[in-house]
């Protein structure tokens, strides 16, 4: 007890709309479903952990956080609730931190429980069809801040961490009672080929439809890691991890769930760390960081980029090197910055073609080739036309480079490519070339699944505006109007989501 109020619990209490007398009724309840009929809550139990910061045994802390995420139609975890944890060594973390609630960075046992936990709520709201909302961003700056100092580390490796085929005795809160039992090399195997099958199906159709599936994949590997396996195969799991923990944040991204979409990427972080990959790491944050230019936080992205670029380590390819420097382009773009941004896509440039290709890149960076490292200059001089319309040029160089390049099987990327031409064409006055591509990434839109679509193409709709008085753009804007889904509510744009 902290003696203190739990702010975070009284928030969440607050949007939840519950008297206390309704809570302590509703734990009892879920309690009993869930396999622990002897709870009995009331109303000053309630009171107190809202008032002076009281933190209920196991199971309350996961029947609140089930209750709250039913409730708000979003995943809220024990940390969310304002519930500390117990650290193996009996230390407190002070979730209630403002700049860094959720107890950044987490030991290998605590990433386990938080991946495990959030995905199980995760997929308890998709089994209720709820559409996560509510929760915001963390800032770039208060992630970079409270990572640095670790991610430039290689996890320990000591006498004293446990010994293969010890379960972990992290808190069971943060677990789905799952059976830990030992797997061997094939199993691994078959986990990182489904991985492939999901890149795969990701980069042709978008996340909307496996989403969930990659989201039960990643919980079932959080529960193979509750077991210490021998190092080289725990390191492989949890390149697993990372690489589904990515996948289901680029997903989740793809599909507008935004905080959902952060969370899996500091996941992927942790993940890829632990198993002695940070270059991984690095680029788990750079999507991140991507997710930040898309929805209009250039400065939270620098700030992320700057962690995921030094943070990678000294093994990192020239070629990611590439990938990430055209991510920190897009984010100068964004904010109008030419004259960096072109110096940054040159140094892109180079350390992309200084790639002699001798070492074989890693599975998670075989997408990016010569299509995605031309369809992203032409993202980030199509984004600088809006601040410099002479960038619309270059851009549609770049984007029709990208389209010639573009190998079958990215449907996405493709589609993408269309309309930053189409988008360039339309600020460079050549309406005629604009609907030409702008009807072309209509086309082919209807195999995908992706909310970053539809928020792009109402950003080259908005570019139609002053060609209102062409009869072909006008049907035009009317195709646009019509492929566009009904937006339910407004979507926010910076974080308030």
């Amino acid at each position: 007890m902290t003696g203190q109020t739990n702010t975070r619990l009284a928030d969440l209490f607050g949007l939840a709309g519950w008297s206390k007398g309704e809570l302590a009724r509703l734990v009892n309840r879920q309690a009993a479903a869930m396999g622990h009929p002897q709870l009995a809550t009331d109303t000053s139990r309630v009171r107190r952990w809202i008032d002076t910061g009281e933190i209920p045994r196991d199971p309350v802390p996961r029947v609140l956080a089930a209750l709250f995420t039913e409730r708000l139609g979003r995943v809220v975890t024990i940390e969310d609730l304002g519930f500390v944890r117990r650290g193996r060594a009996g230390r407190r973390q002070n979730v209630r931190n403002n700049d860094n609630p959720d107890g950044l960075p987490w030991a290998p046992e605590r990433t386990a429980a938080v991946l495990t936990e959030f995905t199980g709520m995760d997929l308890m709201l998709n089994r209720r069809g709820l559409v996560g909302a509510g929760a915001v961003l963390a800032a770039g700056s208060a992630l970079s801040n409270a990572m640095h100092d670790w991610l430039h580390t290689d996890p320990a490796r000591t006498a004293n961490a446990p010994r293969p085929h010890d379960p972990l005795h992290a808190d069971p809160a943060g677990f789905d009672r799952y059976e830990a039992a030992p797997i061997g090399s094939e199993e691994i195997e078959a986990l990182e080929r489904s991985v492939e099958v999901f890149r795969a199906w990701d980069a042709s159709r978008g996340g909307g439809l496996q989403r969930k599936a990659v989201v039960g994949q990643l919980n079932e590997v959080g529960g193979m890691l509750a077991y210490h396996h021998p190092d080289h195969l725990q390191r492989r799991l949890w390149g697993v991890a990372a690489n589904l923990a990515v996948l289901a944040g680029w997903m989740s991204h793809d599909v507008g769930l935004e905080p959902t979409a952060q969370k899996y990427f500091v996941i992927a972080a942790h993940a890829a760390r632990e198993g002695g990959d940070r270059p991984r790491a690095g680029e788990a944050l750079s999507r991140a960081a991507r997710q930040m230019v898309h929805l209009g936080r250039p400065d939270d992205a620098l700030d992320l980029m700057k962690l995921a670029k030094s943070g990678s380590g000294e093994e990192v390819l020239p070629r990611t090197q590439a990938m990430l420097h055209t991510i920190e382009a897009w984010a100068q773009a964004s904010m109008g910055k030419g004259q960096a941004m072109r110096r940054t896509l040159g140094e892109a440039e180079d350390l992309f073609v200084s790639d002699k290709a001798d070492v074989p890149p890693p599975s998670w960076m075989q997408n990016f080739d010569d299509a995605d490292m031309h369809g992203m200059q032409a993202l980030a001089y199509r984004t600088l036309a809006e601040h410099d319309p002479a960038a619309a040029v270059p851009a549609q160089r770049h984007a029709k480079l990208a389209l010639e390049l573009r190998r079958s099987g990215h449907n996405r990327s493709k589609l993408f490519d269309y309309i930053s031409l189409a988008s360039a064409c339309f600020i460079a006055d050549d309406p005629e070339q604009a609907d030409r591509y702008a009807r072309l990434a209509l086309v082919s839109m209807g195999d995908t699944s992706s909310h970053r679509t539809w928020d792009r193409l109402r950003e080259m709709y908005r570019l139609t505006g002053q060609y209102a008085g062409y009869a072909k753009i006008e049907d035009l804007r009317e195709e646009i109007a019509l492929a566009l889904p009904k937006p339910a509510a407004k979507r926010p744009r910076t974080g308030e989501i």
